[in-house]
């Protein structure tokens, strides 16, 4: 067990298309997505303990302990490796809730690459993801820590590397329920499966956004803003809307233009997370100080 106190990335992801092209009789949706992380999330600062419990600090308002995405992954993790070990976690959380960009899925996936490396349980990137996939659909993107292509239902990963644009996020002052989106009767269910290299060729767009816009007011205004100054839209099924750039002065520019009252943020696509520089960086001084 590694007991230094150590801190990690929990970042962002944009999904920079979706594409829904058909229904299962599950009730699932199959699609096509691009996931790209940012240089932008939340940090979990984490101590590695021989208690044998999980104890995390601040307590989120509204829930539980047990539904807790990251405790949920350390007690997965606990079970899956037959780890007798504890740690406490604490939360520095900046990323909006209900917002597409990812913030329990990664927060889920962080503790647990975190916690293979500092119970060093050894569990391979596949391990970890399939745990992952268990505690949420997006979970193994981020454990796995590359940008990537995804298919079925968001489960069939190919490594992707597309442009690292700078991004301004805004976060419209609403927060949007997943399943009132994929459950509507209007949402386009059929577009056509296409390989990714005509996907990267092509305009992006995103599925859900019509229905997202029709039942959101304040997304269609804030995104009807945004597609003044550069190409914008949707990300996932969330309330948050990214517009891209090629510079970050040029995003920068266009953010200080914001009203006051929206929540927004500029951050860089990254194709290998932040997460995983760090776990690289973390091995790398465990081997040399053993």
């Amino acid at each position: 067990m590694i007991t230094q106190t150590t801190t990690w990335p929990s970042p962002a992801k944009l999904n920079l298309f979706l594409y829904i092209t058909g229904r299962r009789a599950n009730g699932y949706h199959e699609l096509q997505t691009l996931f790209q992380f940012l240089d932008y999330g939340d940090e979990l600062t984490i101590t590695a303990n021989h208690s044998g419990n999980i104890t995390l600090s601040p307590a989120i308002e509204g829930v539980a302990l047990e539904d807790n995405l990251i405790w949920k992954a350390a007690m997965a993790l606990k079970s899956a490796s037959q780890c007798p070990l504890g740690a406490h976690i604490e939360l520095n959380k900046i990323l909006p809730m209900g917002g597409g960009i990812g913030g329990g899925s990664s927060n889920a996936a962080t503790t647990l690459v975190a916690l293979n490396h500092l119970w060093q349980t050894e569990l391979s990137d596949d391990a970890l993801a399939e745990i992952g996939l268990a505690l949420g659909a997006d979970v193994p993107v981020f454990t796995r820590g590359f940008a990537a292509f995804a298919e079925g239902v968001g489960e069939q990963l190919t490594p992707a590397s597309p442009e690292e644009k700078w991004y301004l996020v805004i976060k419209p002052s609403v927060s949007i329920a997943t399943v009132d989106i994929f459950t509507h009767p209007d949402l386009c269910r059929n577009s056509p499966k296409r390989a990714l290299t005509t996907l990267l060729a092509d305009p992006y767009g995103n599925d859900c956004e019509k229905i997202v816009r029709m039942l959101y007011p304040e997304v269609d205004k804030q995104l009807s803003w945004l597609l003044q100054y550069a190409p914008s839209r949707l990300t996932g099924t969330g309330s948050c809307i990214f517009a891209e750039f090629s510079s970050k002065n040029a995003a920068q520019s266009v953010f200080e233009k914001l009203p006051d009252a929206v929540s927004a943020f500029v951050a860089q696509g990254k194709n290998i997370s932040p997460l995983h520089e760090t776990l690289a960086k973390y091995r790398l001084a465990h081997t040399q100080s053993i």
